[in-house]
C-alpha cells in the first residue's frame, strides 16, 4: 500500500503558532552564581549544580561519563565528571561557584581542582562529611 501522503493547507496556521510557542518555552535558563556539590563516595563521585535556592540544573557522576565497575571510584573519573559539568555550567553562563563536598572518596580533591582550572570564581569550599561523635556502648568483653 505505500506511504499515506499528509496534505496540509496554506491557511492552516494553528500548527505553525504552536511550534513557536514551544521554541520559545524551551529556551535554556541562565544562572550567574551556582553551589556544586560533589558527593565522593568509594565507589562513585556525583556532581550536581545547583542555584542558591538548592533548585537542580545539572547532573552528572562519574558513571554517567563512561566509566563502570571500580573505575567509576577513581581520580581520573571524577576529573571527567567535573569536566563534563564544568563545560555545561559555563554554556548556562556561570562563573561564580561556591563548592559543598561531602563523603570520604578519591574523587573528591580532583574534582575540586577542575573547576579552579575552568576559570570559575570560586567563593567558598565547605566539607559536609557527616563525622560521628559519641559512639555506641561498647560489647562486653568475649568469655572464652
Amino acid at each position: 500500500m505505500g506511504k499515506k501522503r499528509v496534505i496540509k493547507k496554506s491557511g492552516d496556521s494553528t500548527g505553525d503558532s504552536q511550534g513557536a510557542a514551544q521554541a520559545t518555552r524551551s529556551s535554556k535558563r541562565r544562572l550567574t552564581s551556582a553551589v556544586i556539590y560533589i558527593l565522593s563516595t568509594y565507589n562513585n563521585t556525583m556532581i550536581t549544580l545547583t542555584d542558591e535556592h538548592g533548585d537542580v540544573f545539572l547532573t552528572t557522576s562519574a558513571g554517567r561519563s563512561g566509566f563502570s565497575g571500580s573505575k567509576k571510584g577513581t581520580p581520573y573519573a571524577a576529573t571527567k565528571a567535573a569536566e563534563l559539568l564544568a563545560d555545561q555550567a559555563r554554556e548556562m553562563g556561570v562563573t561564580d561557584v561556591a563548592i559543598r563536598v561531602r563523603g570520604i572518596g578519591s574523587g573528591r580533591e580532583s574534582a575540586l581542582r577542575v573547576f579552579g582550572q575552568k576559570g570559575f570564581m570560586i567563593h567558598s569550599v565547605k566539607d559536609l562529611t557527616p563525622i560521628p561523635h559519641g559512639h555506641m556502648k561498647s560489647t562486653k568483653p568475649r568469655r572464652v
